[in-house]
């Protein structure tokens, strides 16, 4: 007796994306688990004003002219890097705090497709300050309603 495999839900996976090497390596990690499986892509840059910048209403017009810098670069550093791959995706921007963001990225998915497979994906910090203070690795770890994978 043979059954059929079930269906596989379709697969949004939410990316964490600054351009860094461990944000690459979770492209990377993205396009791997989608192999075989229909899904998309969602790489995710949160552009997050500093409490310092918050103070002043010439500084918040200034960072914000370089967040859309920023997203250009970032968007086509990741379209280069999906490139070889024929893997659907898209880019976000969002701003506030990354943590923040990224939970309520893949909570809207999650609600706007309550029959699909939402998960996050980032990479790890390698700044020794964020072991004592955290980082938006260990904020996901503690806050993330969905699947979480950090990759170094």
């Amino acid at each position: 007796m043979t059954t059929a495999q079930p269906p596989t839900a379709f697969l949004h996976i939410v990316v964490g994306y600054d351009g860094s090497p461990p944000a690459c390596r979770a492209i990377d990690t993205a396009v791997r688990l989608l192999q075989g499986r229909t899904g998309v892509i969602v790489v995710v840059y949160v552009a997050h004003l500093s409490s310092l910048t918050m103070l002043s209403s010439d500084a918040i017009a200034e960072m914000e002219k370089d967040f859309d810098e920023i997203e250009r670069e970032l968007r086509a550093q990741a379209a280069e890097q999906l490139r070889a791959h024929e893997t659907p995706w898209e880019f976000q921007r969002l701003q506030g705090g990354i943590v923040d963001e990224l939970v309520a990225a893949a909570t809207a998915i999650r609600e706007a497709y309550p029959g699909d497979t939402v998960a996050i994906i980032v990479g790890s910090s390698s700044h020794a300050t964020h072991r004592v203070v955290g980082s938006v690795a260990v904020g996901l770890a503690r806050h993330s309603p969905v699947p979480l994978m950090i990759v170094p």
